[in-house]
């Protein structure tokens, strides 16, 4: 067997960014988990289906993630594909190659659905595949032979290697995070799925969902738990950027701070109305729950709404 010491995911309710810091942290690249979730723009990114579906928070296109990556001072190279394309076989082969070269050479990697469809680190493999750590699994969880990587009912192969890479300026980092949330918000196709909308729209399609007894009720309570972590690290994100860029823009990053810090606290809201750990099949149905859940979801898109605005005029300023 051949391993990375030492590399393992740190656990995050976002496995991608999970996984991404646990790749820097093995690099020892020195970035907080604020500046990781809002450099990359996930801190301001809100993904819905129109019932709500556990999907949500991976179901989109996460490829500028990759190239914002690239501000913070980290480079992603790897592999993907889809099984119901042609030379699936093939993707698994480049998958698995990529895979041990990379750990040959040091290099920490991670991949999409190990295990269960979240992200998980590669810290090593033998003969027969990748040995893992994620979602389910923070320590070690055996091996999943290469073959089998992709072929699931999502059928998504994704492997990724990282390295160190050069760093931008913090303005230019801060301003090109800003401007992808700006863009995710408004739903364009390039990013967003069929049934799912982002930013204010997304909310709506939450806030239907759960006014017409169509939510599911794991997805309320996964969707709840990886939003309200990404608006409370919006949150630390801008404070450490208002630092970073000693203080200029420093009324309107004061504003937008005002602003998420009431997003987040509502969807911290419905992370109580609907808790992951603990949930029931009842809760969904639940009236009480579902008319808190229903104000701090309005609630926190009203913030949104005015924090989105004042992102923009950061960006006008930057």
């Amino acid at each position: 067997m051949k391993k990375l010491e030492n590399l393992r995911w740190v656990p995050r309710w976002v496995s991608h960014l999970g996984c991404i810091k646990g790749c820097l942290n093995y690099l020892g690249l020195d970035v907080s988990d604020a500046w990781l979730f809002g450099a990359t723009g996930h801190a301001f990114v809100l993904n819905v289906h129109e019932v709500v579906c556990p999907s949500g928070p991976t179901a989109w296109n996460t490829e500028r993630l990759f190239r914002l990556g690239k501000n913070i001072g980290y480079e992603i190279d790897g592999v993907f594909g889809m099984k119901s394309a042609d030379g699936f076989a093939e993707k698994q082969n480049l998958a698995w190659e990529h895979a041990k070269s990379a750990i040959d050479r040091g290099l920490p990697c991670y991949g999409w659905e190990l295990d269960i469809p979240e992200y998980y680190v590669v810290y090593g493999y033998d003969d027969a595949g990748y040995y893992f750590s994620g979602p389910g699994c923070d320590e070690d969880r055996g091996l999943k032979p290469w073959q089998e990587l992709g072929d699931t009912e999502i059928g998504v192969i994704e492997m990724y290697s990282l390295k160190p890479g050069q760093a931008a300026n913090d303005a230019q980092t801060v301003k090109e995070a800003l401007a992808f949330a700006l863009e995710h918000a408004t739903s364009p196709a390039k990013w967003i799925f069929p049934k799912y909308k982002a930013g204010l729209a997304g909310y709506d399609n939450w806030i239907r969902a759960l006014e017409s007894g169509t939510a599911d009720g794991f997805g309320m309570a996964y969707n709840a738990a990886v939003w309200a972590e990404c608006r409370g690290y919006a949150v630390l994100f801008l404070q450490e950027a208002r630092e970073r860029l000693d203080r200029k823009a420093a009324a309107l990053f004061d504003q937008a701070l005002d602003q998420y810090q009431v997003v987040f606290e509502n969807l911290r809201t419905v992370t109580e109305a609907f808790p992951f750990h603990g949930m029931e099949p009842e809760h969904v149905k639940d009236q009480a729950r579902i008319r808190t859940a229903l104000d701090a979801l309005r609630s926190a898109r009203d913030a949104e709404a005015g924090g989105l605005e004042i992102l923009q005029r950061i960006v006008n300023e930057l």
